[in-house]
């Protein structure tokens, strides 16, 4: 790009050239298009404005509603829409019982184990149903849980997570689960948030080829909860081999309890599902925002599960006679909603993978495709990246066919799309690359598998129903085929988007809504538009291209940490004076975290203290969090007014142009830091992504 960085550092986003070769179009192969769920495209119009919100009763109509609604949309207390007013069903009922009739002995799950000597296990949809019942049975009568509860569940990808859920959804009980790999702190963070009594733990899983114990962090989690001023009254540990306990971890009378012994007083029990109110909460998702402080996202019943049912079929195109392997971990939004909630309520067959994809070598996933025979597979830039690295050629080996493949999480590169499109799918599957985030239940831009022509590095336009558009910083419109970047909102309500942030109404307003608001006292939808935090572009044929977030929080592999969060951890090290986290580009991961930080005076052993911040990070956030690099430095730069300037230090870190820094106090701290990041020779610069040239711009 050609303007200087000193440039970039006194625009806004929206005001960024973006000059990038725009890819060519892969049509969808006519066998695909012969069995789509979606090929009539009168959808665009059955889903214009001009039929909102009503459009999306074919949505929810997809499910059995125990009692049917009056009001689609409600937006008297905006931005809290309300979707299927007066409306009541079970989540769990539409994704178990009412299958019973014509699949309850078809494949609901179909578990893949780690290792590869032990086989893989098919749970169908009867078993399923008694296994969820017994389950809910525990929660409510051995628990003491009931409608409205919350229940922190920390676990890995086991046959028993899904079944929890499910089980609590019969009751009503909201559910907090927390991604595997997170640490017992986070758990605790998070459980004390929810106001959660009874914790959910695995006492182990297979990871990398080792069974890693996971109990372990229930008594740190039980301890960080307990400081928070939230007793733990119950851990309940499913044993990953019934009968054998395999952590070093002591479970404490009175307060752990094993699953599968507890269960035997709730064998052969039927427990009816709970008719819930379409507004009613089915679940928690925290992540990470742009303060330290994890939100919990709350998502309603009746809307996100229409919302995901609706997307699964037309955009994932999942029949129930499929085998679809969505790789994702059920611990994030893309594991509830398009591993769990999205194709059980489709009569799917939804495959679950305990381990690493490349363990023990690259051709594993592809091994368990041809096995289970998967024609829909489902996965993130990261992971296609990954493969790509260890295993150009793997996927040739072996003899599966998808007719469909998702990218999801995070931007993918054109020249990662094309292997994935020509290498993975062989040419023969369709991919949708979509766009979504934890706050929106499901995908928001995407392909239509049967309809639309896929661009390599493109998300495409909005889905039916769903009208995004681009704003610069003071709200102007920035029109399709301008080149400009700027920020990517959605200007209506729609059903998967969250009701709220647990306990925090405030903060989701001033989050999501107060920047574009045009007036705050209107109850007109189109007056609040929904603020996604993240850049895009808009082509002139309507196709998005999302660049990444314009806040302080690094997308690593699809996970979204927040950077203060983690300069956070780095903080509570005594001997750290300052801490401060910047995106760096990385071959597999996409980003990972780096971090500076200075040392208090009289500190000396500079190794030691990046060791001890290493370890802080991946105690209180988890591994995923693990810097790239901590460097230690004399001091930060910063502006007069004393913020800390992070633009610099990303270009720094990621090789590239610093820019404009005559508005630093300290300006030539930058050089010392340069050398000892870079050397003492100067790198040659590069232009780098378009989210790190713009990562913060607090000048």
């Amino acid at each position: 790009m050609s303007n200087s960085a000193a440039t970039l550092a006194e625009t806004s986003e929206a005001e960024i050239a973006v000059h990038w070769k725009e890819e060519g179009y892969y049509y969808p192969p006519a066998q695909f298009i012969g069995q789509a769920n979606l090929t009539d495209p009168s959808i665009m119009e059955r889903f214009s404005e001009k039929n909102f919100p009503e459009c999306f009763r074919e949505y929810a109509d997809m499910l059995t509603w125990f009692k049917y609604w009056h009001t689609t949309l409600d937006t008297s207390d905006p931005p809290f829409w309300k979707w299927f007013v007066g409306g009541q069903l079970n989540a769990c009922y539409n994704c178990v019982d009412r299958h019973l009739a014509k699949y309850k002995n078809k494949a609901a799950l179909i578990f893949v184990p780690e290792p590869e000597d032990e086989p893989a296990a098919a749970i169908t949809y009867q078993e399923l149903y008694r296994r969820v019942n017994e389950t809910a049975a525990v929660l409510r009568d051995f628990a003491g849980l009931k409608a409205g509860d919350r229940v922190t569940i920390h676990m890995p990808m086991i046959p028993e997570l899904p079944v929890t859920m499910l089980a609590c959804a019969r009751l009503g009980i909201i559910h907090s689960v927390v991604f595997g790999g997170f640490s017992g702190e986070a758990c605790g963070l998070r459980a004390a948030d929810s106001g959660s009594r009874v914790l959910i733990y695995a006492d182990s899983y297979w990871r990398n080829g080792k069974l890693a114990d996971h109990k372990a962090a229930a008594e740190i989690a039980v301890d960080v909860a307990q400081k928070e001023g939230q007793p733990i009254d119950k851990v309940l540990v499913w044993r990953r081999y019934p009968g054998k306990y395999s952590s070093a971890a002591p479970m404490k009378p009175g307060r752990d309890y094993f699953m599968d012994d507890v269960l035997k007083d709730c064998s052969r029990t039927r427990v009816e599902p709970a008719s819930m109110d379409a507004e009613a909460p089915l679940f928690l998702m925290y992540t990470s925002g742009t303060t330290g402080k994890p939100k919990g996202c709350q998502h309603r019943t009746g809307g996100y599960l229409a919302y995901v049912t609706g997307t699964s079929k037309y955009i994932q195109d999942i029949h129930p006679e499929d085998v679809y392997w969505c790789m994702a971990d059920i611990g994030w939004i893309t594991g509830h909603s398009y591993i769990v909630y999205g194709p059980l309520a489709l009569a799917a067959t939804s495959v679950l993978y305990e381990g690493v994809p490349n363990y023990p070598d690259a051709g594993r996933p592809w091994r368990i495709a041809e096995r289970l025979d998967v024609n829909i597979f489902h996965t993130s830039p990261t992971a296609i990246r990954m493969l790509r690295k260890a295993g150009p050629d793997e996927p040739k080996k072996y003899d599966y066919h998808f007719k469909h493949m998702t990218t999801v999480g995070e931007p993918i590169e054109p020249e990662v799309w094309k292997w994935y499109y020509e290498v993975v799918g062989k040419g023969e599957a369709v991919i949708v690359d979509t766009w979504w985030q934890t706050e929106n239940g499901g995908f928001l831009c995407s392909t239509k598998p049967a309809l639309d022509p896929m661009k390599p590095g493109s998300a495409g336009p909005g889905l039916p129903g769903i009208y995004p558009v681009i704003y610069d910083e003071e709200g102007r419109e920035i029109p399709a085929g301008s080149h400009k970047a700027g920020n990517i909102c959605i200007r209506n309500p729609w059903p998967g988007i969250i009701q709220t942030i647990w306990g925090d109404r405030e903060r989701f307003v001033r989050q999501y809504y107060q920047k574009y608001c045009r007036n705050p006292q209107s109850k007109d939808w189109h007056d609040w538009p929904y603020f996604a935090a993240d850049g895009a572009v808009l082509a002139s044929d309507g196709y998005f291209r999302i660049l990444g977030r314009v806040d302080d929080v690094i997308n690593v592999a699809g996970h979204r940490l927040g950077t203060k969060e983690i300069e956070s951890a780095c903080l509570t090290v005594p001997e750290v004076a300052e801490a401060a986290v910047v995106p760096v580009v990385d071959d597999v991961k996409g980003r990972m975290p780096e971090v500076y930080i200075s040392l208090k005076p009289g500190v000396s052993d500079g190794h030691r203290v990046a060791e001890k911040v290493t370890a802080a990070i991946e105690t209180m956030i988890g591994k995923i969090a693990r810097p790239k690099h901590v460097h230690v430095v004399p001091d930060m730069p910063k502006t007069r007014s004393g913020k800390l300037m992070r633009r610099v230090l990303a270009a720094i870190s990621n090789r590239m142009e610093i820019g404009d820094i005559t508005t630093l106090a300290n300006p030539d701290v930058v050089e010392q830091v340069r050398r000892l990041v870079q050397g003492e020779a100067r790198v040659p610069t590069r232009e780098g992504p378009e989210d790190l040239r713009r990562f913060g711009q607090e000048a």
